[in-house]
């Protein structure tokens, strides 16, 4: 059963049904790790970003964008403020941003808002994805996990954009992401870069620790920006879900060992190492037949 947080204060396991805003803000007392965090806190990142960021959070015209297609395809978030502009660099645009972002809305351009109005219009045509999405078979949107991953005692956190209902049938969950390219080739790129594999291992834990015997698949949902809008449907193999809990366990390692120590190191590791650089292979063969 889902759980409401009345209040953003999260001490015991569970799903709650929280704003966004209180989710971000991390309402575990003490602190918790999400998978952006994770991914954040190990190479090409490190600690002290991580830190950095959580600490002094920025608000990218970006956000809006996503914040908007997941209203209009999964019908939850933010309300959308449409912007009559054509960009956001008069002073008269900024201004109705910001007073749309500080009233909880997600403000969008007009034209951006009749690309997402398309966006939904086909995704909803698509016959996976729309089953995936479908309000009618009782799932809801936007819900948040929290588990304490017991060989570290961290606690872990995750934000589902969809979580089926518990109603016998294997439990597909699915994470809705838009990209500027849906074929395979272009998510695979697009997994390795941005760590996809790690964000798909970290919600199976969280569904398999809150959800258990539910055998939980869990796959993307990639949507182009771009018109015709496509969607592709997909699933990492069992490779990609492994390497992506050994980077997981070695993240969660990290963020223990740095909040008990107190100490969020940079990209080397300590203040006082001197690292030792060498050319990129590319720039090696370059030079031999220079």
């Amino acid at each position: 059963m889902t759980a409401v947080a009345e209040q953003a204060v999260i001490t015991e396991p569970g799903v709650y049904d929280i704003p966004e805003a209180d989710y971000h803000a991390d309402p575990v007392p003490g602190g918790s790790l999400s998978s952006s965090g994770a991914r954040r806190i190990l190479p090409p990142g490190c600690p002290a970003l991580f830190r950095w960021e959580r600490d002094h959070p920025v608000h990218k015209d970006v956000f809006d964008f996503g914040s908007a297609a997941h209203r209009l395809v999964l019908g939850s978030g933010p309300e959308i403020e449409v912007i009559e502009a054509e960009d956001w660099r008069t002073k008269a645009a900024k201004e109705q941003r910001d007073a749309a972002r500080e009233a909880g809305r997600a403000p969008v351009l007009a034209a951006e808002h009749e690309q997402i109005q398309g966006m939904a219009a086909a995704l909803r045509a698509h016959p996976v994805a729309s089953v995936i999405f479908d309000p009618g078979r009782g799932g809801k949107p936007e819900q948040s996990l929290f588990w304490c991953d017991y060989g570290s005692d961290v606690w872990r956190r995750a934000r589902l954009d969809w979580l089926p209902p518990s109603d016998g049938r294997r439990l597909i969950v699915a994470d809705y992401k838009t990209t500027t390219c849906a074929s395979p080739d272009a998510i695979a790129r697009s997994v390795a870069n941005f760590g996809y594999h790690q964000q798909a291992a970290w919600y199976l834990d969280g569904i398999r620790e809150l959800r258990p015997g539910s055998d939980p698949a869990f796959v993307f949902v990639f949507q182009e920006k771009c018109p015709p809008y496509l969607v592709t449907v997909c699933e990492l193999d069992h490779l990609a879900e492994r390497a992506g809990r050994r980077l997981n366990a070695q993240a969660i390692e990290r963020y223990r060992d740095c909040t008990e120590s107190g100490r969020w190191p940079g990209y080397s590791g300590r203040a006082d190492d001197i690292e030792l650089i060498s050319l990129p292979p590319w720039a090696t063969r370059t030079e031999e037949y220079a």
